[in-house]
C-alpha cells in the first residue's frame, strides 16, 4: 500500500497526543470519599467490567481518528485487471555495427528475421510498432495489427551512424502514446508542457518496449534518463545485448547504406565497438535500463539465441496494473468505530 498524499500521515501524530491528554486527565480525577463498613461491600458493588466500560469508547474514538488520518493521505493499492489488448514496440539498433557478419548473413538481417518470426507468433489482437535508432530515434511503423505492414517496415530498415539508445527509448514512448491516451509523450529539453506525475511503484501499463542493440550509447539523451521517463509512465523495457565478442567484417550489401545517414550536425563513427564491428555492448547500462522499468536484460550471441530471447519475452499479458484508491474503506471503518464509541459511551456511563 502506498499513499498519494503521504504528508497527511503526519496527522497520525494527533492520536498519541490525544491518548496522552486522556491518560493525564484520568490521573487527575479525584474520587469522592465515601465510608463503608466493609471493603467486601465495595468489591461486590463494583462492576467486573468497569475498566473496559470506562476506556473502550475512547479507544474506539482514537482508532476512528487514526483511520481518518490514513484516509486523508489517500492510500492506494496496485490491482491487476483484465485487458484484451497489448502493445509491443520493437526498438531496433540500426547503427553501422549492425552490418557486422559475425552473425550471418549480418547482424541486422538476422535481427530482422527474428523480429519477423516474433511478429508472426503474436496473437491477432496484439498491436506491434517498430522504432529504429542510430544517431536518432524514428518511428518506422506505428503500432498496428497488420502483419504485412510490419514485415514491410522491417524490410525497409537501413543503417546509420552512431548509437542513440536514449533517443530510441523516447521514440518508443511516443509510439505508445500515439495509441494509448493514458500515456504521455516523452519530454525533451524545450518540450512544452509539464511532465506527468510518476505512477505508483508497481503500476505497469499493458504496453512494453523491447530494445535490441549491439553497442553502447554515444549520442542523444542518456539511456537512464529516457528509461526513467518510461518508468514514470509504467512502461517496462526489455533489453537485448546482441552480437559476439569477436565481431566480424562489415557486410558489403549493408555498409554502403551508412554513407550520409547521420543526424544533422552528426559525423563520428559507427556504433558498437571501437572498430565499428565488434561487440561493444554496455551491458551494465542495459541491465540498469531494464531494472529501472521492471523489465529484464537478455544477452544474445547468435541468431538462434536471439530467436530464443524473442520467444521467451513475457508478451502474453492478460492483465494490466491499475491504481485503486482504498481511502473509502478507511472512512467506513472510522465511521463504524466512531458510532460504536458513541453508543457504548451512552450505554456504559462511567462510575462517578
Amino acid at each position: 500500500m502506498e499513499f498519494l498524499w503521504p504528508g497527511f500521515l503526519l496527522l497520525l501524530g494527533l492520536v498519541p497526543l490525544l491518548v496522552l491528554v486522556y491518560v493525564l486527565g484520568q490521573r487527575r480525577r479525584r474520587p469522592a470519599g465515601v465510608r463503608y463498613s466493609s471493603l467486601s461491600l465495595i468489591h461486590d458493588a463494583l462492576p467486573r467490567s468497569s475498566f473496559v466500560r470506562r476506556h473502550l469508547p475512547f479507544a474506539l474514538f482514537a482508532v476512528a481518528l487514526a483511520g481518518l488520518a490514513i484516509a486523508v493521505a489517500r492510500p492506494v493499492v496496485v490491482a491487476s485487471v483484465p485487458t484484451n489488448q497489448t502493445t509491443i514496440i520493437l526498438t531496433i539498433d540500426v547503427s553501422g555495427s549492425m552490418c557486422s557478419t559475425d552473425i550471418l548473413p549480418s547482424r541486422i538481417q538476422a535481427a530482422e528475421a527474428a523480429a519477423a518470426q516474433f511478429i508472426q507468433s503474436q496473437g491477432p489482437g496484439t498491436q506491434i510498432g517498430i522504432v529504429a535508432f542510430s544517431g536518432f530515434g524514428e518511428i518506422v511503423q506505428a503500432p498496428t495489427t497488420d502483419r504485412q505492414q510490419l514485415f514491410a517496415a522491417l524490410a525497409s530498415l537501413t543503417t546509420g551512424r552512431r548509437t542513440a539508445i536514449g533517443s530510441g527509448i523516447l521514440s518508443a514512448i511516443d509510439a505508445i502514446a500515439s495509441v494509448d491516451p493514458n500515456i504521455a509523450k516523452s519530454q525533451t529539453p524545450g518540450t512544452p508542457g509539464v511532465a506527468p506525475a510518476p505512477v505508483p511503484r508497481g503500476d505497469y501499463a499493458p504496453e512494453i518496449i523491447v530494445l535490441l542493440t549491439d553497442g553502447s550509447n554515444n549520442a542523444g539523451p542518456l539511456p537512464l534518463d529516457a528509461a526513467q521517463q518510461a518508468a514514470d509512465r509504467g512502461i517496462r523495457i526489455y533489453t537485448i545485448g546482441y552480437g559476439t565478442a569477436n565481431g566480424g567484417a562489415l557486410s558489403p550489401t549493408c555498409a554502403p547504406n551508412l554513407v550520409g545517414r547521420e543526424p544533422p550536425g552528426g559525423g563520428g563513427g559507427f556504433g558498437g565497438g571501437p572498430n565499428g564491428n565488434q561487440r561493444g555492448i554496455d551491458e551494465t547500462i542495459l541491465e540498469q535500463v531494464a531494472a529501472a522499468t521492471g523489465g529484464t536484460y537478455y544477452p544474445a550471441e547468435s541468431a538462434d539465441q536471439l530467436q530464443g530471447v524473442f520467444a521467451g519475452l513475457p508478451t502474453n499479458l492478460t492483465t494490466k496494473h491499475e491504481v485503486v484508491e482504498i481511502g473509502v474503506g478507511f472512512v467506513a471503518f472510522s465511521a463504524l468505530c466512531a458510532a460504536l464509541a458513541f453508543m457504548l459511551g451512552r450505554a456504559w456511563r462511567p462510575l462517578p
